[in-house]
């Protein structure tokens, strides 16, 4: 069951990443065939796309670091009143 869902979701992913031709002949070399609409305006645009994958990275990295491991050993932390 878990590879049939993992092969649709795939599939699904794999469709949505499919450029059309008009949307491709308006892209840069390195986001042909990837991205639909016009490309990006300026070098400007580059920097921004960067910086915010860079930004959702450290947070995914913290959610996943403090669901895991909270370190919170306060007994008057509020989550002993939902634990308690």
């Amino acid at each position: 069951m878990k590879k049939m869902l993992l092969i649709i979701c795939l599939v699904i992913v794999r469709i949505a990443a499919i450029a059309c031709p008009a949307c491709e002949k308006r892209q840069p070399k390195i986001l042909q065939g990837i991205t639909h609409g016009t490309g990006p305006d300026s070098s400007w645009d580059y920097v921004i796309v960067w910086a915010t994958i860079f930004i959702v990275l450290i947070t995914l990295y913290y959610t996943i670091k403090w669901l895991i491991k909270p370190e919170e050993k306060n007994l008057n932390h509020i989550k002993r009143t939902v634990l308690n």
